[in-house]
């Protein structure tokens, strides 16, 4: 039971700080020390690891957080704690396998002088997207980790 949560725990750790490090380091960092054009090629590249990631992190410790809500219980703080995984799991698979593709469709389009307005208003309105789903998976994954702790802590 010990190597479970461990490698549960572990997935969750993973996924969560690298979205913070993304976040909050690496995309600033980035588009701070280079001209855009060259920052957005930096950053598409990451993208696919970085999503990579997401997928592997998310599903593996949502398997094993139904394994434990079988094995030990309490179900309420398991089942909020699965709901969550589901709910970031999804974004994160939406935003890696639509938004991303979508976005590097665009970016070398939008980055040329005088872009079109249309496909601009387009990478403007995706690159939000792919924000916000990002946040939003950060914030579901911190309450993953919260439920979890409630499920540890409480016996029913």
């Amino acid at each position: 039971m010990i190597l479970i949560v461990f490698f549960y725990l572990l997935s969750l750790v993973c996924w969560l700080g690298a979205i913070i490090f993304f976040s909050f380091f690496t995309a600033p960092v980035v588009f701070g020390r280079l001209p855009v054009h060259d920052a957005g090629k930096v950053i598409s590249a990451i993208f696919p690891r970085y999503y990579l990631l997401g997928y592997v992190a998310g599903t593996v410790a949502l398997v094993l957080a139904f394994y434990l809500m079988a094995a030990r219980g309490p179900r309420a703080w398991w089942s909020a704690t699965i709901a969550a995984l589901v709910f970031a799991l999804g974004c994160t698979l939406y935003a890696g396998m639509v938004v991303r593709p979508r976005i590097d469709a665009i970016r070398t389009v939008v980055e040329q002088p005088n872009p079109d307005p249309v496909q601009k208003a387009d990478f403007d309105r995706m690159h939000q997207l792919s924000v916000t789903l990002n946040g939003l998976v950060l914030l579901l994954d911190l309450f993953a980790l919260f439920t979890t702790a409630g499920a540890f802590t409480h016996h029913g």
